[in-house]
């Protein structure tokens, strides 16, 4: 569907165009409308026509190496994606998904070209539109890179998970172990020394039922800090099998350009045995 002069104007990339020049373009780009949860491109697909929001929501995302999906982008009003593929020609190395009912601009190369031939200076809104995206995705390497485990439990933590841990971390300790003895000694002496008058007289029944009801609601409690415990200990493997992944990564490049450089070097010595012959 042709575009409405009107709608490019709003657009702050082609906004510093005259109106000549608006026409020239909107006669060129098309308006494209996708229904909720509807693919606007996958990974592979073939580089095409770059996109600009117009209204609703998109959400830009890549798939890392455990296969799980990261959010790289979600454009505003105005912001394009899908450009490096159109400018590169070549495959996306992203999907785009519209989470609501879009609407966007659809651009080729060929309407860029134009705008550039026209208006020079829009060419640094482009390389801006490049940069922004280019310092998101150094921050998501940034954060991936950095996950602490305990924050990522912390996060999805709920009330009642946050009591166990606290309970569970006062059962285990000495300030517990102190404190129930010294009230477990006074509750024995104190009856002991009312005789028949005591409200609880040996063998303290009362005592070994309120220590019964401690133990059936204590139980449970730590077995549900233990429980977020092995989860947090899974998530720090996978970190650390991630951190060695990596590391071994860039083992392998070192011991590859320490190869190149070393056939450089003889290389060079070679060239140097000839020369003195």
């Amino acid at each position: 569907m042709a575009c409405d002069v009107e709608v490019l104007k709003n657009v702050p990339l082609f906004a510093l165009l005259d109106d000549e020049e608006t026409a020239v373009l909107a006669g060129q780009v098309e308006l494209k409308k996708f229904a909720a949860r509807e693919r606007i491109y996958k990974i592979g697909d073939p580089g095409g026509p770059a996109f600009v929001m117009l209204a609703g929501r998109v959400r830009v995302t890549t798939v890392d190496q455990d296969q799980q999906e990261v959010i790289v982008d979600e454009p505003a009003k105005g912001e394009f994606f899908g450009f490096a593929s159109m400018l590169e020609e070549s495959p996306h190395q992203t999907n785009a998904m519209a989470t609501e009912e879009t609407e966007c601009l659809e651009i080729s190369r060929d309407d860029i070209s134009v705008l550039l031939q026209r208006k020079p200076m829009a060419g640094m809104d482009l390389l801006t539109t490049l940069g922004r995206q280019f310092h998101a995705s150094q921050g998501l390497v940034r954060i991936r890179a950095s996950r602490n485990p305990n924050d990522l439990i912390e996060a999805k933590e709920t009330f009642g998970e946050h009591i166990a841990d606290k309970v569970a971390g006062f059962g285990g300790s000495w300030s517990f172990i102190i404190l129930f003895a010294v009230i477990l000694t006074v509750y024995t002496l104190v009856n002991v020394v009312l005789d028949k008058k005591a409200w609880d007289p040996y063998p303290f029944i009362l005592l070994n039922l309120f220590l019964s009801m401690l133990a059936a609601i204590q139980a449970p409690v730590i077995m549900m800090s233990q429980n977020r415990q092995d989860t947090k200990d899974r998530l720090r493997g996978e970190l650390d099998f991630d951190v060695n992944r990596r590391a071994e990564s860039e083992i392998i490049a070192l011991t590859r350009k320490l190869s190149l450089l070393d056939e450089k070097v003889d290389d060079l010595g070679d060239m140097l045995r000839k020369t003195t012959k």
